[in-house]
């Protein structure tokens, strides 16, 4: 759980407009819309985020709220749409923190109709209490994990997939190449659905005041209907909004106007007077920078949906050339991408910490592979419980259409300048001596990663190799192997980038991304360092070739040799 910190005053001396006497206010967290988990990186993004609150905005209005008297409580609509669970434990925390000082309720129409309702009830839990709607059900079914493997179907297409991974666990290869599920990606797979399941019915039972044994017994029950799940105290109340809405008045004040949290806190953040003359004193304060690392880890710029190392490198260079910067949080979720960008991010993340600032990582759904290649050399790691992080491997290969074209009767002939120009060519197989030369670098690829991590671990080779070779583990689970050192958020890693900075959480600036930052791209450039040197492009390279390559059969594929394998839970 996270601590809550209390909101320092910049002055003792009276402020107008300080003191309200209008209504009392209570907040609400409305997730129908979803979350933000960093700014929009799209128009479109841009457009959704109106009224989509951040994770930023919903943890600095609940911290502020839980200590003015002008609030009354919390009012959590835990909404439809499908948060992730890395994203629902972290504004689970937020809530549970708010509800060691205040009254809060979490209601929903449903936790998921037959099933579904895992990550909304995980929050609701959080709250002091929780209501449903009579005719809702309690979906607390537990995770159900898929392994697609598309060989077959693509072999009767006439394409035949060719690739290497380094080593079993590595099945982002295995859902191209594989012609059945292995052993060790069936074992990883269910450990990772296991995990989940595990960590639910610990967070439930104490929550709710359960034994855990109990809660596994409700789990092979779900869904529960209304009725049961409150007979159960999975629940504490059944009824409608409108009476949860009059239960607030009843039980808390009738004298109260609704706000969101989001709207709450910009609307008393630096526009009122009190907070103008905070505003104003902590320009002067040292900062901790956050830097994202979201999407697909590519080479250049990246499109908006990406994180193309050109544009996190420059943004880690920023921080770095900025005084007040005194610390570093690199909050990543990321699947991974190419190994080249993964290593430049690193890179940068390593100077820094040279030129006396730390950098603590966190980690939102996944951040594996690259996205853990390009955390690992933080000084410190935080993870969510359900984060997929890990999956230190390999893997390359191509798509071989050469049959299909044959099929279709389309004439193709290469014309090729160089023993091994057409080595990636979708056209012909590998031939043995290619097939050697790939082989060679994934091998070199693995034993460097490995290396790396060992090295930005802390762990000897042969202690960090066993938890590589392509697995995935849960936030937990890698938590238990030394491979994130804290379980948590966004808010936990401020506290430890500050602590190992010497810095008082509490006295810091977190500067804000803009939400236009996409618009700022469309700028000329005045130098390297400038914003809009880094663009969208077009990405390039032989990661980019082999997406090309698979794009044009219609598939999805990884987005370099380090991406994680393709786990599906729900």
């Amino acid at each position: 759980m996270l601590r809550r910190l209390p909101v320092p005053f910049v002055s003792s001396l009276p402020i107008p407009g300080l003191g309200r006497t209008g209504p009392k206010v209570v907040l609400e967290l409305d997730l129908a819309h979803g979350v933000q988990t960093g700014p929009p990186r799209t128009p479109l993004e841009a457009l959704r985020a109106r009224n989509a609150p951040s994770l930023r905005s919903i943890g600095d209005g609940l911290r502020r709220a839980a200590v003015d008297d002008d609030v009354l409580g919390l009012l959590v609509n835990t909404g439809t749409e499908a948060l992730g669970l890395a994203a629902a434990d972290e504004v689970g925390a937020m809530v549970a923190d708010f509800s060691q000082a205040k009254p809060s309720i979490a209601f929903a129409t449903s936790f998921g109709e037959l099933g579904g309702g895992l990550a909304a009830y995980r929050i609701a839990v959080n709250a002091r209490e929780v209501w449903l709607q009579p005719t809702g059900a309690v979906g607390l079914i537990g995770v159900h994990g898929r392994i697609v493997l598309l060989r077959g179907g693509l072999e009767k297409l006439g394409v035949d997939p060719e690739f290497g991974q380094r080593h079993e666990y590595k099945s982002a290869a295995d859902q191209f190449a594989a012609a059945e599920v292995s052993d060790a990606n069936r074992e990883m797979v269910q450990r990772l659905a296991d995990a989940v399941v595990d960590d639910t019915v610990a967070r439930v039972a104490a929550r709710r005041d359960l034994e855990p044994q109990a809660v596994r017994d409700l789990i092979a029950l779900a869904p529960l209907s209304a009725a049961d799940a409150l007979a159960a105290r999975l629940v504490d109340r059944l009824g409608y909004r409108d009476e949860v809405y009059d239960h607030a008045r009843a039980t808390w004040t009738p004298d109260w106007e609704p706000a969101y949290v989001h709207r709450w806190a910009a609307r008393t953040g630096e526009s009122g007077p009190l907070q103008q003359v905070q505003s104003l004193a902590r320009r002067d304060k040292p900062a901790v920078a956050v830097v994202d690392v979201s999407g697909p880890i590519v080479l250049g710029p990246g499109t908006g949906a990406q994180a193309g190392s050109d544009r996190v490198c420059a943004k880690l260079r920023q921080a770095g050339r900025d005084d007040s910067v005194k610390a570093v949080v690199l909050r990543v979720d990321s699947p991974g991408g190419s190994y080249v960008a993964s290593d430049a991010v690193r890179r940068e993340v390593q100077r820094l910490q040279r030129d006396g600032r730390p950098v603590v990582a966190t980690m939102g759904a996944v951040a594996a592979s690259g996205g853990y290649f390009v955390a690992m050399p933080a000084d410190e790691i935080v993870a969510q419980p359900s984060t997929l992080t890990g999956s230190i491997g390999v893997l390359a290969g191509k798509m071989v259409v050469e049959r299909l074209l044959d099929r279709l009767g389309i004439v193709h002939e290469s014309v090729d300048a160089g023993p091994r120009a057409g080595m990636l060519a979708p056209t012909r197989r590998f031939s043995d001596e290619e097939w050697g030369v790939l082989d060679a670098w994934l091998d070199a690829v693995y034993a460097d990663f490995t290396a790396k991590a060992a090295a930005d671990r802390g762990m000897a080779l042969d202690v960090l190799e066993p938890l590589a070779r392509g697995r995935v583990w849960t936030g937990t689970d890698a938590h238990e192997r030394g491979l994130v050192d804290h379980l948590g958020g966004l808010r936990l890693a401020v506290e430890r980038a500050c602590d190992l900075a010497g810095l008082d959480p509490d006295d810091v600036r977190l500067p804000s991304a803009s939400p236009l930052e996409w618009l700022q791209r469309l700028k000329p450039a005045e130098s390297s360092e400038s914003p809009a040197a880094a663009a969208v492009v077009a990405p390039t390279g032989p990661e980019a070739l082999l997406a090309g390559l698979a794009a044009s059969v219609g598939l999805a594929v990884p987005h370099g040799v380090l991406s994680m394998p393709p786990v599906s839970l729900a």
